[in-house]
């Protein structure tokens, strides 16, 4: 492979991490091209099938908006690292530090004194001006005198290799967990080149942060809780906001999972409501606080800015540090930093010219047809415009709109971005790509501490001139070469662990996380029974030697709601079946479920292991696939089967690969509620139709109750009543039985008690007796001759009857007592 380099770009007026301006490999560089070299091209595709089959395993994603895969974009993660070496990455670091400080100090002043507007350093129009100064946030400290306990910076590299910021990320930066995933893969791909090079750890950073958000907590004497607050799984990073609750230890809230209570922020648990000391936030400012802030917002909590009015929560980053987000800030940054730090900038930025200024618009109109305009505001819906690319007409009139409002415009010069190499599959060859850098800084005592690395982001195409992951953009690992200080070592853990700091279950469970993994189980068993009753009904439509059982069989489906009745839009009973299946409209059909599912299974993705995650996720191909409907009944039966063995994998690992916490305990709640009312409601369906003791018909429930293989090792025969109704009612031993499943139902109803304080009904109690009662040789005496069969059936068919409503009912109760947190007397009056 001696030819990596043979249609490697080498433009002129380009900063090439990888070559030097004569050609050369950089000397960092070598050890990493040497490897290359080394390898053959198979070599190198392996390493990067291994990356491609971590980013999967793991479910890396990042959500594109509008892209087609939706919420399951993989991420893009290059095989190559960027590398840094350390004397470089000093400068870089200590720039960085220098100006999280400074912009500290600015956000204490504009939400204090106001002394840089008042001396003209800092237009009022730029901060008074910006959604994200927030009015209500004027005048209050924060514990600890910390405004910005995360701080992120976009750099792009010069052509003369000076490195200069492109933008503040002060609000609630994204990147250091997908930092922190890229290193872990990447380290990987390259173990022996990883060790080699002594590239620095990042695991003190994220130490760093968590010893900041205990030391700043408000928490008095008690032991500070933070949590994680995230938009929800629809946000573009939605993976990076659970991977790092798991790192840092945090329980990953959404807003409806914690409430303000006379000033205080208390997290909604099972136990009842646990205080919260401090927030780390991945929501935007406006919409942290519906009463106070952005009332429209349904993620935020209400209550939440007067918590922090009155020192009670700390929330990091401060509420309304958004505003330092600005493009037209960085250019007032210089002068604020020779009065606040009586020094210059380390690290300068981008040359900039906000507008608002008669003189600067007179240069940058001057200057225009080279710089790039935007607006200073969010609330100025107003795109990034090249006008040296615009035509006479367009231009003049950008002209005359910037200045009727001069000050709503900043301009700015072009990034030239360096270019680095990525590894091309199809040449097998290196190609180069435009890169940018993010660098994060954590507050600490002592000073802002820089993670020794950081994001590497590339650009799509060779020639792109702005680099974006929503534009479809890739990353890089960033290894910072050099001797490896001491206490950066990988993460052990913040302290060791003791006897008396022994936990065995999650003290700070959210009752969201509950209620969606409770739904999971239901959703889930709910599937698998759709599934079997799916694939009864259409293998008898196919096989229609025996009437009367498709007919028990397609009653029983209109009775529990799968089936759509015969209506103008849906004559044929296929037509039918299909809408059963696909039917997008079709509340009850099995697509629908299949996304609730899914839907419950993301919402608590943090309590998932890998390997149910990666069940799920071929769970959800094979629900996108279902969306293809192709109205060949057999290929539906395939794929019915292959779907109930998927089903059949996440029961093992409900069973089998979760810890038997309270988490666990509700999702087997969920399961058997759902089973217990699906299997009595069917068999009560089964016992009211005409065909209760026709063979083939029985046959089908065995089927249903997933009984049959049982059923014939026991019997050796064919399919009769009151077997078949032993074992599906009355068998404690069957899994799928009746007896089984309400008694598994009350134990962990009996737990719940014990733990909680819960208190049921009592209902299912007395109607286990009544099942655990019911003698069998009553519906013998009728089939030999005694009195009508009918009366018994039905008499047996209510009380499944009673014991499907009281499973309802005994949801409800859970429902009203763990997850909106209702208690028993006022459930009585409600009721």
């Amino acid at each position: 492979m001696a030819d990596l380099l043979a249609d490697y770009p080498r433009s002129a007026g380009t900063y090439h991490e990888l070559l030097d301006s004569k050609g050369r490999v950089r000397e960092h560089w070598q050890r990493l091209y040497q490897q290359l070299q080394r390898s053959t091209p198979a070599q190198i595709q392996q390493r990067q099938a291994l990356v491609s089959r971590q980013i999967q395993e793991n479910g890396v994603t990042y959500n594109v908006y509008a892209d087609p895969e939706g919420a399951d974009r993989p991420w893009e993660l290059d095989l190559l690292p960027n590398l840094i070496p350390a004397n470089e990455w000093q400068q870089i670091a200590a720039g960085v530090a220098q100006r999280a400080t400074l912009l500290n100090q600015v956000l204490a002043d504009i939400y204090g004194p106001q002394e840089l507007i008042a001396e003209g350093l800092l237009p009022a129009e730029l901060i008074f001006g910006h959604n994200n100064y927030l009015w209500a946030c004027q005048g209050i400290k924060p514990p600890g005198g910390t405004f910005l306990h995360f701080y992120a910076v976009d750099l792009a590299r010069a052509p003369d290799g000076r490195w200069w910021v492109t933008a503040d990320r002060t609000q609630a930066p994204s990147g250091a967990g997908y930092a922190l995933e890229n290193r872990q893969i990447i380290s990987k791909a390259w173990p022996d080149l990883y060790r080699d090079l002594h590239v620095q750890y990042l695991a003190s950073f994220f130490r760093n942060l968590q010893d900041t958000l205990a030391r700043e907590a408000p928490a008095q004497d008690e032991t500070p809780l933070v949590v994680l607050l995230t938009p929800g799984r629809f946000n573009e990073s939605y993976f990076e906001h659970v991977y790092l609750a798991r790192q840092l230890g945090y329980p990953l809230v959404e807003g409806s999972d914690l409430t303000v209570r006379e000033a205080t922020v208390y997290l909604k648990t099972l136990a009842g409501l646990r205080r919260v000391h401090a927030v780390l936030r991945r929501l935007d400012d406006d919409f942290c606080d519906p009463l106070e802030l952005r009332t429209d917002s349904e993620l935020g909590v209400p209550g939440l800015l007067e918590a922090v009015r009155q020192g009670r929560v700390l929330v990091a980053n401060a509420l309304g540090s958004g505003v330092l987000e600005s493009p037209g800030l960085p250019g007032f940054l210089p002068a604020i930093s020779e009065k606040l730090l009586g020094e210059p900038l380390l690290l300068p930025s981008i040359a900039s010219w906000w507008c608002g200024e008669p003189p600067v618009l007179e240069e940058a109109l001057e200057k225009m047809p080279s710089l790039v305009l935007r607006s200073c505001f969010p609330s100025q819906k107003f795109t990034p415009v090249l006008p040296g690319e615009l035509d006479a007409a367009k231009r003049a009139e950008l002209m005359a709109r910037l200045k009727a409002r001069p000050y709503v415009y900043v301009a700015h010069e072009l990034a030239q971005l360096s270019q680095a190499p990525v590894w091309e599959e199809e040449t097998a060859n290196l190609q180069a790509r435009p890169i940018g850098m993010r660098v994060f800084a954590v507050a600490s005592a002592d000073g802002y501490r820089i993670m020794p690395g950081g994001l590497t982001r590339v650009a799509a195409d060779a020639d792109a001139e702005v680099v974006s992951m929503q534009r479809g953009g890739t990353s890089k690992d960033t290894w910072v070469l050099g001797a490896r200080v001491a206490g950066n070592e990988p993460w052990q853990g913040v302290r060791p662990v003791g006897t008396a700091d022994l936990v065995r279950s999650d003290p700070f469970l959210p009752s969201r996380v509950v209620e969606n993994l409770y739904w999971f189980g239901r959703y889930s068993a709910r599937c698998e029974d759709s599934a079997r009753l799916l694939r009864i009904m259409l293998g008898r439509y196919v096989d229609d030697d025996a009437p009367q059982a498709l007919d028990a069989a397609l009653c029983l489906g209109e009775r529990l709601g799968l089936l759509p009745a015969e209506d103008d839009d849906l004559v044929s009973l296929e037509q039918r079946l299909f809408e059963a299946l696909l039917g997008a409209d079709w509340p009850a059909s099995l697509q629908a479920n299949l996304q609730r599912l899914i839907w419950t299974a993301g919402s608590v993705r943090g309590k998932l292991s890998q390997a149910n995650w990666q069940a799920l996720l071929e769970l959800q191909r094979e629900a996108q696939e279902l969306q293809k409907p192709n109205g060949d009944v057999g290929e539906s039966l395939d794929f019915l089967e292959g779907l109930l063995m998927s089903l059949a994998a996440l029961s093992g690992f409900a069973l089998d690969d979760m810890t038997r916490d309270d988490g666990w305990r509700f999702l087997i709640i969920g399961r058997a509620i759902e089973r217990l009312q699906f299997m009595a409601e069917s068999i009560s369906g089964f016992l009211r139709h005409a065909a209760a003791q026709d063979q083939s018909a029985l046959e089908w429930l065995l089927e249903l109750g997933n009984s049959s293989i049982t059923y014939r090792t026991r019997y050796l025969a064919f399919a009769q009543l009151i077997p078949v109704l032993d074992l599906l009612l009355l068998d404690e031993q069957n899994p799928h039985a009746v007896i089984f499943q309400l008694r598994n139902l009350l134990r962990s109803l009996d737990y719940l008690g014990e733990r909680f304080d819960y208190s049921d009904d009592g209902a299912l109690v007395a109607l286990e007796r009544q099942l655990s009662s019911f003698k069998l040789s009553s519906l013998e005496n009728v089939l030999f001759g005694a009195s009508s069969i009918e009366a018994v059936l039905d008499g047996l068919a209510g009380l499944l009857d009673d014991i499907a409503l009281a499973a309802g009912q005994a949801s409800d109760n859970l429902g009203l007592r763990f997850f909106v947190h209702v208690d028993a007397s006022k459930r009585t009056l409600s009721t």
